[in-house]
């Protein structure tokens, strides 16, 4: 299972790449709002700290296919990066995903709820699929059953197509997506901490350290004992 960055938020991306191994960053339009920036000059400034050696998500703003269509090229146009362009699974959104993938652009199906949406975007055309499990959840649908769902689908079919799941408010939710195969998970920087974090493992590295002091006092590294 892969790991991307829900943000747009320059430092936490920086702070990611350097703790974690991180293979992208997603973003979408609430996203972008909450960083009060320049939305072209802030995603040229996501491109470039990633590279091309990571993935870039950027969602399109119009809602009508050729509209959806004009800011996809237009994206890629402006944003040199490994990008995948964002689109909500409407009807206008899989339209335009089948538009583009005859332009040679790039999509990834988002706002999936349920697994026959993400069917749907995937027959259209679209490289990676990005359903919503918290907000799926949270009508009763079972977001982390989807993502397997949509894992087995692409699985029997042998599709090119990969799944990214979104929406997350635990690491329970994250660790039944990991259960269920998903491809890769995309998450914002706080989440990922807690992924990393344990009391317990705190706990072990205190007595490690405790006991260590208490047999070498002031060598506290390897090197102290040469």
């Amino acid at each position: 299972m892969r790991i991307l960055l829900d943000t747009a938020n320059l430092d936490e991306i920086k702070r990611g790449m350097e703790y974690y191994s991180i293979e992208g960053v997603t973003t979408n339009p609430s996203i972008i709002v909450k960083e009060n920036v320049d939305f072209i000059d802030h995603m040229k400034a996501l491109a470039e700290l990633l590279g091309k050696d990571k993935k870039l998500f950027i969602q399109v703003i119009a809602t009508d296919a050729d509209g959806i269509v004009d800011d996809a090229l237009l994206l890629n146009e402006v944003v040199d990066a490994d990008l995948y362009v964002k689109i909500p699974v409407t009807p206008e959104g899989l339209k335009a995903i089948k538009m583009l993938k005859e332009k040679g652009i790039k999509t990834a199906a988002t706002s999936i709820i349920n697994s026959q949406q993400g069917m749907l975007a995937v027959r259209a055309g679209a490289k990676y699929l990005i359903p919503y499990v918290n907000r799926a959840d949270n009508i009763l649908a079972d977001g982390v059953n989807a993502v397997g769902e949509l894992v087995d689908f692409i699985e029997i079919y042998g599709l090119d197509c990969e799944v990214v799941a979104a929406s997350f408010k635990n690491i329970q939710q994250v660790h039944g997506c990991a259960i269920n195969r998903v491809h890769a998970v995309t998450i914002p920087g706080d989440l990922l901490d807690r992924l990393a974090s344990n009391h317990l493992t705190d706990f072990s590295v205190e007595e490690f350290s405790k006991n260590w002091d208490k047999a070498y006092p002031g060598k506290n590294n390897i090197r102290s004992m040469i």
